[in-house]
């Protein structure tokens, strides 16, 4: 799915200098649905990346996913600093260029943040650059929770808010319930709902999907 934060989980160590780590990932999910709003009209879809970090916290990655709301497919491309205060608070700066390859006019670029206090997390992203004007400006504010269940099963709760530059703008809530797989990946079982005001969301009625992601 796509990274709602930036901070990137790296677990494949290669040794050298800069102790740097390279991590890929592959997925599916029965609708892909960023932000309360489905990419793929309800219907299922492969997706996967590569990710990049190092010890001081800089990281790099790409990310790839089919949509149906327009032609061919979406790519991402992130990059950031990431880190932990003494006091414990974690923070996370980057940007995420979101590219559509096949077609005309769709790109742009988002300056994001976050903190992490405990299990809380606050993020914003501000769109600082696009292919059309009335993309530009537009911002995404999103809180949530996560709790361990029991060893190996955590519950997320998220909700966000889009508000758009143009005068439009939706909000929504997002329930995960994620299984450990252990080597055999992460089962997350996902209910979203969003309330429209203007935009056009697809996921204005409860929506329930599973998705499935495996890194190496």
């Amino acid at each position: 799915m796509k990274k709602t934060t930036l901070a990137l989980a790296m677990g494949l160590m290669i040794s050298g200098a800069a102790n740097a780590a390279v991590e890929a990932n592959i997925g599916f999910t029965t609708d892909y649905i960023w932000r309360g709003n489905s990419q793929t009209n309800g219907d299922p879809t492969l997706q996967g990346g590569v990710d990049y970090s190092n010890e001081s916290g800089v990281y790099l990655g790409a990310w790839a996913s089919d949509v149906k709301w327009t032609d061919g497919y979406e790519l991402d491309v992130y990059g950031g600093y990431a880190g932990e205060t003494a006091d414990g608070i974690g923070y996370d700066l980057g940007f995420i260029h979101y590219a559509y390859p096949d077609a005309t006019d769709l790109d742009f670029t988002e300056i994001a943040g976050s903190l992490t206090v405990g299990a809380i997390t606050a993020g914003m992203a501000h769109t600082f650059s696009a292919d059309t004007d009335s993309q530009e400006g537009d911002n995404y504010y999103s809180l949530s929770a996560t709790t361990e269940i029991s060893k190996g099963l955590s519950l997320t709760g998220t909700v966000g808010y889009f508000d758009f530059d143009a005068g439009t703008s939706y909000k929504f809530g997002q329930i995960d319930l994620t299984q450990s797989l252990g080597d055999k990946g992460d089962l997350t079982v996902s209910l979203v709902k969003a309330n429209d005001d203007g935009y056009g969301v697809y996921t204005e009625d409860a929506t329930l999907l599973a998705s499935w992601t495996m890194s190496f």
